[in-house]
């Protein structure tokens, strides 16, 4: 009796994570996260929108079609290039109080006029100074997801390249507004290249953290392999 309780517990157990939503963070090369980014929404029964950033001039905000971008802080966004990065990219060096959400007035914030809860977007001259370094995306205002960290200059880099693409993905709901930051306090840091998002359907993404079924049918083997040796135990006795 031990035995099926245990096998109906797994089961419940497993139906209700499966249920779960899923918060999934993508990093990587810019070439290899672009992929990496497009995949999960496709496989999810998503469309990813692409929108590279040209043209821009420095101010208080940037609008773009479908969401307009802010300061944190509230100062002037100041646009640039860097690298091989695929578009501008606003300067988000970090400042402020401290650690992790101490320097989320340096960061920016994404207003979109639709919802999603697909977002991502390309990182330069991360990694090469000021560790410990972390980056942070945050679907309103909600918990920040850290989708980077750097603890050693270079262990970020991709091909010898301080360029990078993060990305998180939170199937729990739809959001309007996302923030990101970096907290290597002392770092240069920019954000843009080429955004990209979309809106999943809730529960749309695979769980995290739970046994394929495979597994959960060769556990449920073990089982009932252990039934039918404790079964002989009681018959031998």
């Amino acid at each position: 009796m031990r035995i099926s309780l245990v096998s109906a517990a797994l089961i419940t157990a497993f139906a209700a994570t499966a249920a779960n939503a899923t918060i999934a963070t993508v990093f990587n090369s810019i070439p290899q996260g672009v992929i990496d980014f497009n995949t999960t929404v496709t496989n999810a029964g998503g469309t990813a929108t692409a929108d590279t950033w040209a043209n821009l001039s420095d101010g208080a905000s940037l609008v773009r079609p479908g969401y307009t971008v802010t300061k944190n802080d509230a100062s002037t966004l100041f646009t640039t290039t860097y690298g091989s990065m695929s578009g501008q990219v606003v300067d988000i060096s970090p400042a402020g109080s401290g650690p992790g959400l101490g320097a989320i007035g340096s960061g920016i914030t994404f207003q979109f006029s639709s919802a999603i809860n697909s977002f991502g977007f390309e990182v330069g001259d991360w990694g090469t100074c000021c560790q410990p370094s972390a980056l942070f995306i945050s679907f309103d205002s909600g918990a920040p997801i850290q989708v980077g960290l750097s603890e050693n200059s270079g262990d970020v880099f991709f091909n010898d390249l301080a360029e990078v693409f993060v990305a998180a993905f939170d199937d729990s709901g739809d959001f309007t507004k996302i923030q990101f930051w970096g907290d290597g306090f002392g770092e240069y840091l920019v954000a843009g290249g080429t955004i990209r998002y979309a809106l999943l359907d809730q529960g749309s993404l695979p769980p995290t953290g739970v046994p394929e079924p495979a597994s959960l049918a060769l556990l449920g083997l073990g089982l009932a392999g252990l039934a039918a040796s404790r079964r002989r135990k009681v018959v031998a006795n």
